[in-house]
């Protein structure tokens, strides 16, 4: 996968997050989860697009951890969602899956170092 396939693959996700959380409701404990979703997934995309541009070995490592750490979060915060009786478990199963599978492509170029 490319640098540009997989800053795509990314922002795509985070488009994709917002698009659900956009029909969730907004009852006190959806909207925090929903705020702490919207930053890691958000954080996912724009560190990877950092990462990409680092000007160094070590920034780029940097990047690419908070990339792992974030998209890691993201399973949570999707897992919260899940538990606390969505009506869109589907999509959030499929986020999800999306998630984990970004975090083991980062964690796969980590472990290229």
């Amino acid at each position: 996968m490319s640098d540009s396939d997989l800053k795509a693959r990314a922002k795509k996700f985070f488009f994709s997050v917002l698009k659900i959380l956009k029909r969730r409701n907004k009852d006190v404990i959806s909207v925090e989860i929903i705020r702490q979703l919207v930053r890691s997934s958000g954080s996912v995309s724009a560190n990877s697009r950092a990462m990409f541009r680092a000007r160094s070995r070590k920034e780029y490592f940097a990047k690419l951890g908070i990339v792992i750490e974030e998209s890691d979060e993201c399973v949570l915060w999707l897992e919260a969602l899940l538990e606390y009786n969505s009506p869109y478990s589907k999509e959030i199963k499929d986020l999800m899956d999306e998630a984990n599978q970004l975090t083991a492509i980062f964690v796969s170029l980590y472990k290229r170092r």
